[in-house]
């Protein structure tokens, strides 16, 4: 555990802005699917076996749509809107496959601001380097909250700490 360390908070949904964006280049390197590989330890032989990949109607092996998802979910919990943010829903569309050693533009937008709720709405799109389009979708994200010292002290004190 973290005591007594502070750590950084994104931002909170009175500092977010509709239309706000952020945008990434990832390339799909091998060492980042084996790692995901051996993390799950998913077999599917389309994903990293050539062999086997070409005897399918994608010819190569192909990223995990998972894979993709979890650098989008990684660029929300690092930027947009950063630590602290907790993904509630997503739903996320995979029209073309993305092959190994592709290089992906991934834009997320912020579309819609709940501050009742404190969530935000984020649209995601994705293209190869053809400008194809390899993923698109939405997420429902619960903004950082940071807690007021009353807070703080009244959880401290139920708890013991």
């Amino acid at each position: 555990m973290l005591k007594g360390k502070r750590n950084l908070m994104g931002k909170e949904i009175a500092e977010l802005e509709i239309g706000e964006r952020l945008s990434l280049t990832e390339k799909i390197e091998d060492k980042d699917l084996m790692l995901y590989l051996g993390l799950t330890n998913d077999a599917n032989p389309l994903y990293i076996q050539h062999d086997y990949a070409a005897t399918t109607s994608y010819g190569q092996p192909i990223v995990p749509p998972i894979m993709l998802t979890g650098i989008v979910t990684a660029a929300i919990s690092k930027h947009l809107p950063g630590p602290g943010a907790h993904i509630i829903h997503q739903q996320l569309h995979f029209p073309k496959p993305v092959y190994h050693y592709a290089i992906i533009e991934i834009l997320l937008e912020i579309t819609k601001l709940e501050h009742a709720t404190n969530q935000l709405t984020i649209q995601v799109t994705a293209e190869d380097e053809e400008g194809d389009r390899v993923m698109s979708g939405e997420l429902i994200v619960k903004a950082p909250e940071k807690k007021s010292i009353a807070q703080i002290a009244e959880r401290e004190s139920t708890h013991g700490n």
